[in-house]
């Protein structure tokens, strides 16, 4: 019986050890507090700490890959900090206006708007190259060995191929352009397919990057005639088969297929800005503006049906789902908290704080021993 026990004791001490040394994965939440030049972060549910002094982050980004976090002010600077620390390690001003930034293996590119460029920097953020476009810069994307851009005041699509793929600096050089709609404002990438919309054209382009080729589609309402303009294609969604457009100056959620044909609109409370996707895809939440703006309502993206509809104390101005949890953070901005609602039982279950003008939400997911 005593070697029984000694024995069950140590198979429990193996186990306990095996369990204790098994990572596992947590939610580090990175707020952008877009009047104070600040980012809060949120651990375990609590506002725990801050980085300040961190520029204009008005339309602030962060961006994470592996360890390294990195982020963008509107006046032009890159940061690139520890997401673990919470410490900037670099930080380089690209220009005046910086809109957006891709990660590659071996380097960061920045699209810029005022000074018309588009910088390529290494990860440290050590200048590499400044290529001149003479337009604003933006939908910046990354396919293989190449970047993607929209200039907005040439109305075309430049591809930057790297010379040097492969090797530890890149060299990226012009390798196709293609002249496309009216004033192209953003873009958005799904696997070998570049998609751009236009502010003046009722149209987004499309590009196949395998092939080379440009189609033009138009945006068209339930009576397939082409009425509307597309938004930011931030506030797109792209599911396995369908693509989710809130529809600019209609109630309404626009939905295509995989291969951009209209399926239907779905009638939405208030007019739409932004469309969110869970992790698995099954739904869809819906930010809206103007009186609407405290609510928020979630699409079950199988029978394109409003299933929940949530109202705040203050305007939205983002969401973000959990990778990992069962949770949807609501930036809710003149609140100054974050709140959580439970995306099993869809009910609000906490309320975070001491939060100051939070804006968008951005995720790192940190191994935990």
């Amino acid at each position: 019986m005593k070697k029984m026990i000694i024995g069950l004791l140590s198979s429990l001490s193996i186990a306990t050890t095996l369990f204790a040394g098994t990572p596992s994965a947590s939610e580090k939440i990175f707020v952008v507090e877009r009047e104070s030049e600040s980012i809060a972060i949120i651990n375990k549910g609590l506002t725990k700490s801050r980085m300040e002094n961190m520029h204009n982050m008005n339309h602030g980004i962060i961006k994470f890959d592996g360890k390294d976090g990195y982020l963008i002010s509107r006046d032009g600077y890159v940061v690139h900090f520890d997401p673990e620390s919470e410490k900037v390690l670099q930080e380089y001003k690209t220009s005046k206006s910086a809109i957006g930034f891709v990660i590659g293996k071996n380097y960061v590119a920045v699209a810029n708007y005022d000074d018309k460029s588009v910088d390529i920097l290494t990860r440290d953020l050590k200048p590499i190259d400044k290529i001149k476009t003479g337009s604003k810069n933006v939908g910046i994307k990354i396919y293989k060995d190449m970047i993607i851009f929209a200039q907005m005041d040439s109305d075309k699509v430049t591809i930057l191929k790297d010379e040097n793929a492969g090797k530890d600096t890149p060299k990226f050089k012009v390798f196709k352009e293609f002249k496309v709609g009216a004033m192209p404002f953003d873009a958005m990438i799904k696997e070998n397919t570049y998609i751009v919309g236009f502010f003046l054209s009722k149209s987004f382009g499309v590009i196949d990057l395998d092939k080379m080729e440009f189609s033009e589609i138009a945006v068209t309402a339930k009576n397939n005639k082409p009425v509307l303009k597309v938004p930011h294609f931030g506030f797109w969604s792209l599911s396995e088969d369908k693509i989710f457009i809130p529809a600019v100056g209609d109630n309404a959620v626009m939905v295509y297929d995989g291969n951009f044909k209209f399926i239907k609109n779905i009638k939405m409370q208030g007019l739409p800005v932004f469309t969110a996707l869970s992790p698995d895809k099954k739904y869809l939440a819906v930010t809206f503006s103007g009186k609407d703006f405290p609510t928020i309502q979630i699409v079950d993206t199988k029978t394109l049906k409003i299933i929940k509809t949530f109202t705040f104390t203050g305007k939205v101005l983002h969401v973000r789902w959990s990778n990992i949890d069962e949770y949807l953070y609501v930036s809710v901005n003149d609140s100054n908290q974050v709140n959580v609602i439970n995306t099993n039982e869809w009910f609000l279950e906490r309320e975070i704080f001491q939060l100051k003008a939070p804006s968008g939400i951005f995720i790192y997911e940190q191994k935990e021993k």
